[in-house]
């Protein structure tokens, strides 16, 4: 048997053995936690529905999407499989609950997933701009970044501000201590990542990339990348004590070497978990470090999830 064989064997008994034990702890543990027995009554303004006088940015829970404008990527039953993490329009999303926005660009300034691209950027701002126009009190953080290999558009940040300067809320530390009432009528967070070209100023409209924070597991297996969001969410300082985003995906990704490369049905290997995330977080003793929790094909429970330990932080409960 060859080398690439045996490896291939492995790698699935790897995977069994991960899925088998990630279910087990599911079983195992449960799924409870303060607020995860709340549902929102509506998740397109889910927000309004909390006591904005004393709901600080810092203590929300935000429901955010991985690779958020992928819903039209490439071909349909030819590239869209390997590129797509969502299925719905970034509208769609933010009426369903979502309030982080994960958007990669290239220099042409059209939306892209590695080297497959989509529509515009235009399509995003203009979902973007129709909800807030909808909604009076809900916040929304849209990260924009240079997609790895490309080149930056030129004086995007001159765009971004020229499309949205009238809802930005403007990068300060202090933000994270104030209410959602003291931020209003701004509404929107835009941190801008690029590649190569200066970071926003501070002060300015625009926030820079320490202002959200993650580490990226690039893995497909579930319970490898379950834990290491653990271990990582756990050295971060508590909610109360940080300037700056943190974000955990609740996400696994294909991999080269690996026979499985649609992102659907790999994803899946661990997107059910995120209830028995948070759940372990409190069982560990790093809840009150979560903030940003996203996902690959968002659905209602994910942001119900979010919403109630959300509630439960308002209500003292968390």
């Amino acid at each position: 048997m060859g080398q690439h064989a045996t490896k291939q064997i492995q790698r699935r008994k790897t995977l069994s053995t991960e899925k088998n034990q990630l279910q087990e702890l599911n079983d195992s543990v449960g799924t409870t936690f303060p607020g995860s027995d709340h549902r929102a009554s509506n998740r397109k303004e889910w927000m309004s529905t909390l006591d904005l006088n004393k709901l600080q940015i810092k203590t929300i829970v935000w429901p955010g999407t991985h690779d958020s404008a992928t819903n039209k990527i490439g071909i349909p039953l030819v590239s869209r499989p390997f590129a797509q993490c969502q299925s719905c329009s970034i509208y769609r999303q933010l009426c369903r609950g979502v309030r982080l926005l994960d958007i990669r660009v290239n220099k042409d300034r059209r939306v892209c997933h590695g080297i497959l691209t989509t529509y515009s950027i235009d399509l995003v701002i203009s979902d973007v701009k129709k909800f807030l126009s909808e909604t009076q009190s809900e916040l929304v953080i849209l990260e924009i970044r240079t997609e790895f290999g490309y080149e930056d558009p030129p004086e995007f940040d001159k765009y971004l501000i020229e499309q949205l300067g009238e809802y930005c809320i403007h990068q300060d530390d202090s933000v994270f201590d104030r209410t959602v009432t003291e931020v209003l009528p701004k509404r929107l967070i835009c941190i801008w990542k690029p590649r190569k070209a200066p970071p926003p100023p501070r002060g300015g409209p625009l926030w820079s990339a320490g202002y959200l924070k993650d580490n990226w597991i690039d893995t497909d297996l579930p319970l490898t990348k379950f834990e290491s969001n653990l271990k990582h969410l756990a050295e971060q300082p508590p909610v109360n004590s940080r300037k700056y985003f943190y974000r955990v995906e609740n996400t696994v990704t294909p991999q080269a070497d690996n026979p499985v490369l649609c992102v659907r049905p790999v994803t899946d290997r661990i997107r059910g978990y995120a209830r028995l995330f948070i759940a372990q977080a409190f069982a560990r003793g790093c809840a009150d470090k979560l903030q940003v929790f996203s996902s690959d094909y968002i659905d209602e429970d994910f942001v119900d999830t979010c919403v109630g330990l959300t509630h439960a932080r308002l209500e003292g409960k968390a």
